[in-house]
């Protein structure tokens, strides 16, 4: 118990000592390669959201899921890329080749979709490489460039918001 606290605090010191260092460059290219990582600890609807997006106009092929959940269970079928807190090592680093892959791909778009700060999202997040990130206003405001102000339920809202926003920047 005290060492999964341990790691926990590490990881999160390792973040915060990163996070001063945030590229703030935005390019001016239209969006095609989205990125999602979901928090399914909170929110178990990221079909719908996928489908939502699709439907503002998103190819579902140039669209990247991510799933965390705090913990898994053994017989759980999951056939999805996924990740949990014990895949994020003392250092902060993540150790899931699925993680991995998600955060060096070179998204236009990074959809950080969870409201709490839970330090194995923030590092995804933070080292993603993905050249707009775009989240919670009650989220850490240092790793996105773009934040929403709504619910995590209210899938439909943020969406909506979200384009109405890339609209108005240009991004599509």
């Amino acid at each position: 118990m005290f060492l999964k606290y341990f790691r926990t605090f590490s990881a999160k010191r390792v973040l915060k000592k990163s996070s001063l260092n945030v590229n703030s460059a935005v390019s001016n290219r239209p969006i095609q390669t989205v990125g999602v990582l979901v928090d399914e600890t909170v929110f178990d609807k990221k079909e719908n959201l996928i489908q939502l997006l699709v439907e503002k106009g998103l190819k579902s092929e140039n669209i990247s899921v991510l799933a965390y959940k705090t913990s898994y269970k053994k017989k759980e079928n999951i056939n999805y890329p996924h990740y949990s807190k014990k895949d994020i090592s003392w250092i902060g680093s993540i150790e899931k080749n699925e993680a991995k892959e998600f955060k060096s791909k070179p998204f236009d778009l990074l959809i950080s979709y969870y409201d709490t700060m839970k330090t194995p999202l923030e590092i995804v997040t933070h080292k993603s490489m993905a050249e707009f990130k775009v989240g919670f206003a009650s989220s850490n405001k240092q790793l996105n460039h773009f934040m929403i102000d709504t619910q995590v339920e209210n899938y439909t809202v943020f969406v909506d918001e979200l384009f109405k926003y890339l609209r108005i920047l240009n991004k599509l």
